[in-house]
């Protein structure tokens, strides 16, 4: 029985959408496949990984009859990113087996029954529920998402905190040595709520939102959160467990300030992290007489130092910082420009801020050198 037929790039496209999640190793092996369901016209394409849940969908089912199966998503998607793109593929179900056909090249992939595969449970009542534009959610992920922890003992840590406030959509995390805050304007929201979105969830989101206006629509229940947007849908487990109270964080009393180039800083950074060692990663920051110095030295004792001109006329301080942490703010905002504050104590954490947005905050804790 004929399932599909279309061009390899049409097929890819839902395949690629999904497949995403799907883990090489799995203690069930379903789970390594995704699930094909056609009804007339309509193909839908869905992988799972227990944890979270994509569905899509595409318009190139051939024939009236219903049929689902499964199928290896890796082996189907490198056997369609091998082909010419010259010719249609055809999709056919046939004694267990799914058949591909392109011009003269023909495979036979094992297929394991559709109703053996785990889908996610949804609740049938959903305690909030929004909208946001897609490049807004996107900005909110791509802001923070470099701050998560892996492989955290501390298991919330490993995800993102997403606060929800009548006309402010915040998200904030922290590895425990650094902290990033971004919030965007959100409306239809009646009350407080906060929930932590695991780091795979997010990173699978920052892959398949774009720069769209176009919105995506937010819900979220006990345990469980709904993002569905274009021919999307993503389901994902929460995290359980207490964030830590970002707002005790992020300082605001601060009161010495400078602006610096981000590019000139980033070139500094990574200059001086080439003779950082492997473990420590610590670089010296020393700030006065309008000069911002970046120093670093190794068990070899190489050294490296660069100079910086900044407006800084208060006395000298002299505090060590994880280059990567640095870095990695650098690398995410896009401004020419940040705002870097500090305390008159070398054991206090630097905030960086952004001269035109007042919503982004990141916080890193000062390193002993």
């Amino acid at each position: 029985m004929q399932l599909v037929q279309t061009t390899r790039d049409a097929l890819l496209k839902p395949l690629s959408t999904v497949a995403g999640i799907v883990e090489r190793r799995n203690t069930m092996p379903i789970l390594a496949n995704v699930l094909l369901r056609k009804e007339g016209n309509q193909v839908s394409f869905l992988a799972t990984d227990l944890e979270v849940q994509i569905t899509t969908h595409a318009d190139f089912g051939v024939g009236d009859q219903p049929e689902s199966t499964t199928v290896a998503a890796r082996k189907l998607m490198d056997i369609l990113r091998a082909l010419p793109d010259a010719n249609d593929v055809k999709l056919g179900l046939a004694s267990g087996k799914l058949s591909i056909q392109s011009g003269k090249s023909r495979f036979a992939l094992q297929t394991m029954p559709a109703a053996d595969y785990p889908t996610v449970s949804q609740p049938e009542a959903w305690d909030v529920s929004f909208s946001l534009p897609q490049k807004t959610l996107k900005h909110l992920f791509n802001m923070v998402h470099f701050a998560m922890a892996q492989q955290d003992i501390r298991y919330y840590l490993n995800g993102l905190l997403f606060v929800f406030e009548p006309g402010l959509v915040r998200t904030v995390s922290t590895d425990g040595h650094r902290l990033a805050h971004c919030a965007a304007a959100a409306d239809g929201i009646a009350q407080k709520h906060d929930v932590i979105v695991p780091r795979k969830t997010v990173l699978e989101m920052q892959r398949l939102l774009g720069d769209l206006d176009d919105p995506v629509q937010i819900d979220v229940a006990a345990g469980q959160i709904r993002f569905r947007f274009a021919d999307v849908e993503l389901i994902s487990k929460l995290v359980e467990g207490k964030f830590p109270d970002f707002t005790r964080v992020i300082p605001t009393n601060y009161t010495r300030h400078f602006a610096v180039r981000r590019e000139a800083l980033q070139g500094s950074l990574q200059r001086a992290a080439i003779l950082t060692t492997d473990k420590l990663k610590g670089v010296r920051v020393q700030m006065g007489d309008n000069l911002l110095k970046i120093s670093s030295s190794n068990a070899e004792q190489e050294e490296a130092q660069e100079e910086i001109d900044i407006d800084y006329a208060h006395e000298a301080l002299d505090v060590g910082f994880n280059v990567s942490y640095l870095l990695d703010v650098l690398a995410t905002v896009k401004t020419e420009e940040i705002l870097w504050s500090v305390q008159p104590d070398a054991n206090a954490s630097a905030l960086i801020t952004l001269p035109d947005d007042d919503q982004f905050k990141y916080v890193v804790m000062p390193m002993r050198i």
